[in-house]
């Protein structure tokens, strides 16, 4: 695996174990190329795709904590939901209209979640908004 002892990995390891308010506080102020989802987009990392278009990348999550479990994120660089404005909404709305097609390509029948992470309370490790969404199974009643 190309990945293993090289800067991306390190970076990877890092966003998964640190998750202080200053640590994301910096990523998010970083150079968008310094993101790893920007760095999936730009084909400088492989991801699993399930869905591409000029807009949009879904992927499977490298860590599924679901039998299905995949990532939709804007290819335009929003650091989270809380940088969410009327400029990019519509962007925002046309992931929501094709969550539910994925979740049907990818097989999620008996329904899904979809969740995003918002800062480092919520444990958002990457700081680029990205919606997970979860199923293949009955999921937990105590989450969300």
């Amino acid at each position: 695996n190309f990945l293993l002892n090289s800067p991306v990995s390190d970076a990877i390891i890092s966003m998964k174990n640190i998750r202080s308010r200053d640590y994301f506080a910096a990523k998010v102020r970083k150079n968008k190329m310094d993101c790893l989802f920007c760095e999936i987009i730009a084909g400088n990392i492989p991801s699993n795709k399930l869905y591409e278009d000029d807009r949009v990348l879904a992927f499977y999550d490298i860590n599924p904590q679901a039998p299905v479990h995949f990532l939709v994120i804007p290819k335009a660089h929003i650091a989270s939901a809380d940088a969410i404005t009327a400029d990019n909404a519509e962007t925002v709305a046309y992931i929501f209209s094709l969550i539910p097609a994925l979740a049907a390509k990818a097989g999620l029948t008996g329904g899904y979640r979809v969740i995003t992470n918002c800062r480092p309370d919520a444990c958002q490790s990457v700081p680029h908004l990205h919606f997970h969404v979860l199923g293949g199974a009955q999921l937990a009643d105590r989450m969300a």
